[in-house]
């Protein structure tokens, strides 16, 4: 079931520590068929107690932080960006081409998000690049004319993204679908035998688990981007580095980019630069599609070889195993294939979705708390650690319940949001939801311009 005991179970926690966590539920957020709001008051739950009792063992021992976790706070921060404003201005979620389809015999989703997304989707179903031509008219001609399977296997081939509607049924009998219930929900892998880590002591006020902790973030989108968000927020030296001929979404990158530096690098040719990183780094969050960065010597094992007591921290869509473990994905798109959307579709067969990209969100929050606790683990065992998450095992853990399906609660948001200015203007944003005693309430720095920070340790 999706409750705290089981996430910090999966995590390797120690059970005696769940009586420090205590909950404000708040029946009515996050409504739906399905367990959402249980499985992120968990998720973050989970990380809060993981960053006290880290920062118990930093200072010095003794009883661990109560946590407290709110559904309101929780349930706010899993809709981050539809709370942002960028100098008064929201931001657009979800592009024109990002959306539900007919196909000739059920449903398909698309992500066309990012230019080339939008164009390899496009090409793939013979649709003219051409903004005037009607792009979503041709686009759902050409797939009213196809299979929802067939158009998945096209789009995929062509380096596109598109999934076909399933229900849980149809995803437990394929073959992705069986490779990932049989994984727990957070992985966890000592590698070697690296010395136990030596902590700095850290001061109380306020009380930082992860200071000192270089964190060197190789993500995108939400889910690696929230996880790498918590961790500069409870004290680490968060640097995001990108390739620079692939920007992020600027609003995305003002939402999530709170509290960490962001500098652009070519893997190709800037070797040299990331193994300066590398050296300094205490832990490696990847995100990008399973095997995308092996050329480059980013596998667990190749960095914790010339890196020896590093945390690698990896997530994805599908899971690095199976026939889709090389496949991009998105939470939308994860919702189509597992399930989730046809439960939280209507009667009438259109798919629904969950009221967060709770996905991204809880997954997000897992891929925090398991680096906070490999950590920990480290300072009485030492060895490079490995954690592996991936949307579609969230996903399957949150279709083990059901939701209590009620009246939408009304809960005023603004306690949870604050303001201050940036580089990227004045911004309106969320606070974090993770939340101990004598812990951090907001970031040290709001998101600078992307890339625009140098690449190396301050």
């Amino acid at each position: 079931m999706t409750d705290l005991a089981s996430v910090w179970s999966a995590l390797g926690g120690d059970p005696a520590l769940l009586p420090r966590v205590s909950a404000v539920e708040r029946p009515g957020v996050l409504d739906a068929r399905l367990p959402v709001r249980e499985l992120a008051r968990a998720c973050v739950g989970a990380c809060a107690l993981a960053a006290a009792e880290l920062g118990a063992r930093r200072t010095g021992g003794g009883e661990v932080p109560a946590v407290r976790v709110d559904d309101g706070a929780v349930a706010t921060a899993f809709v981050s960006e539809r709370h942002l404003l960028v100098g008064g201005r929201a931001p657009e979620t979800f592009a024109p081409l990002s959306r539900f389809w007919r196909t000739a015999d059920g449903w398909v989703r698309t992500h066309a998000n990012y230019p080339h997304h939008r164009a390899r989707l496009l090409a793939a179903l013979g649709v003219p690049e051409d903004p005037d031509a009607g792009a979503a008219d041709a686009v759902a001609a050409a797939l009213a004319e196809r299979s929802a399977r067939e158009v998945e296997e096209a789009v995929y081939a062509a380096g596109g993204l598109a999934v076909a509607l399933r229900t849980p049924e149809e995803w437990a009998a394929h073959a992705q679908g069986v490779e990932v219930a049989g994984r727990p929900l957070v992985e966890r892998e000592r590698l070697d035998s690296a010395p136990a880590r030596v902590f700095a002591p850290v001061g109380r006020d306020p009380l930082l688990p992860a200071a000192g902790l270089r964190v060197l973030d190789l993500t995108r989108v939400i889910a690696g981007p929230v996880a790498t968000r918590t961790l500069a927020l409870l004290g680490a030296d968060v640097l995001r580095v990108d390739a620079p001929g692939l920007p992020e979404i600027a609003d995305q990158h003002a939402d999530t980019g709170f509290g960490k530096r962001s500098a652009l690098l070519d893997l190709s040719v800037g070797r040299v630069v990331f193994e300066e990183l590398l050296a300094a780094a205490d832990v490696v969050v990847t995100g990008y599609r399973p095997g995308a960065l092996d050329r480059f010597g980013l596998t667990p094992r190749a960095l914790a070889e010339r890196r020896p007591g590093v945390v690698v921290a990896q997530l994805s869509a599908w899971g690095a195993y199976g026939p889709w473990g090389d496949r991009r994905g998105f939470d939308s798109l994860v919702q189509v294939a597992t399930g989730v959307a046809a439960v939280e579709g209507s009667s009438a067969g259109r798919p629904g979705v969950l009221p967060a990209q709770a996905l991204d969100h809880g997954t997000g929050y897992l891929l925090a708390a398991g680096v906070l606790r490999a950590i920990g683990e480290q300072g009485e065992e030492g060895g490079s650690r490995v954690v592996r998450v991936a949307l579609a095992r969230t996903a399957g853990w949150l279709l083990e319940g059901r939701g209590d399906v009620g009246v939408p609660g009304d809960v005023p948001v603004g306690q949870w949001l604050a303001e201050r200015d940036s580089p990227l203007g004045r911004l309106r944003y969320t606070l974090s939801p993770v939340v101990f005693e004598g812990g951090p309430r907001d970031w040290a720095r709001g998101p600078g311009c992307w890339g625009a920070d140098s690449a190396r340790w301050v």
